[in-house]
């Protein structure tokens, strides 16, 4: 009897020595490192469905060493407070304007500017050639992975506009930049968020507004205008960054990096499409409901043009008062501006 509990014992004794062996042998699980990544844009919104796909196929091609969760419609950091976030260090990534912190990255403002963009991919393009051409000291704080920016900004309007004075005296909602655009086309300037343009339009309070093609169906303004006049050889746009906190950058080993840089460099141009994409619905949407795209003359568009550049003038003249390079700024980006509009007509 003895005997037979021995073997027993010396049986499990030896089961459980190979089944320790056999699991010490196995491969251990990769460490997974998540990351936060906050973005302004809705969750709806094609922009922040570019940013979910960019971090997709980074856990994909991580093989699941990273994992990235997406916060859209600012629930960790507001808009205008989502640099800083990253900064900081209370999201690992964010997505945001530049333009919502005026005057935080001066040399970066040019890529603003109503310097005639025609498109949301020439735009991205030019805003990330410029970004790496220049590399800002302003953004030195954070890692950029990569810039986007709409199509250009244009006149929604109740009245046609066909001319400058046509615009004279005109209500139109704008903020930042695009009221400096309005007022030195002769309109006046009303500010106010995405959110209050229909109801003011429909009501009477502004005329018009001005922004890309896409607030048309993505904001309903359709709707309440009945014109947009195609401006744009002075369009702008709004150059938004995709930057991560240094820190958390630093602590990916050199592969995961270089995930990160192939697709970041690969994303621009999906973001740059999906402007355009969400401009072309913004176009359709106005048109089935009658609206009309005015478009100006040469003889129009060179008096919009020379109407809108004492604003260039002024950001040189205010870059050369802090020691940083607007004029070669304006020239680069407009000759950028140039070679990418050939590219994607």
């Amino acid at each position: 009897m003895k005997k037979r509990i021995l073997s027993i014992i010396i049986v499990l004794t030896v089961s459980v020595a190979l089944m320790l062996s056999i699991q010490s042998c196995k491969p251990s699980a990769p460490p997974v490192t998540e990351l936060t990544y906050s973005v302004f844009f809705p969750p709806t919104h094609g922009q922040a469905k570019a940013a979910e796909s960019w971090a997709k196929e980074i856990e994909k091609r991580s093989q699941g060493k990273i994992k990235i969760k997406v916060l859209a419609g600012g629930t960790l950091t507001p808009a205008d407070q989502c640099y800083d976030g990253v900064a900081k260090g209370i999201s690992d990534i964010g997505m945001s304007c530049f333009a919502y912190t005026r005057g935080r990255f001066p040399l970066t403002e040019v890529l603003d500017l109503p310097l005639g963009y025609p498109n949301g991919r020439v735009a991205t393009r030019v805003a990330n050639d410029f970004y790496k051409a220049f590399k800002p000291k302003e953004l030195d704080d954070v890692k950029v992975l990569y810039i986007h920016a709409h199509g250009p900004g244009l006149l929604h309007t109740v009245k046609p506009v066909k001319s400058l004075a046509d615009l004279k005296g005109m209500k139109i909602r704008s903020t930042g930049l695009s009221a400096k655009v309005i007022s030195a086309l002769g309109g006046t300037p009303v500010a106010m968020p995405q959110g209050e343009t229909y109801e003011a339009i429909q009501r009477g309070v502004v005329g018009g507004t001005i922004g890309p093609m896409e607030v048309l169906k993505g904001w309903k303004q359709g709707e309440v205008i009945k014109n947009t006049t195609e401006c744009d050889s002075v369009g702008y746009t709004t150059a938004m960054f995709v930057v991560m906190n240094p820190k958390k950058w630093s602590a990916l080993p050199p592969d995961i990096q270089k995930i990160f840089e192939d697709v970041s460099s690969e994303w621009i141009d999906v973001h740059g499409k999906a402007w355009d994409d969400l401009d072309l619905e913004g176009r359709k949407f106005s048109l089935s409901l009658g609206n009309k795209i005015i478009p100006l003359t040469k003889e129009q568009k060179n008096r919009w043009r020379a109407a809108v550049r004492p604003l260039v003038n002024d950001y040189v003249k205010a870059m050369g008062e802090k020691g940083l390079p607007g004029k070669k700024a304006v020239e680069e980006t407009e000759k950028l501006i140039k070679k990418y509009a050939e590219m994607y007509k």
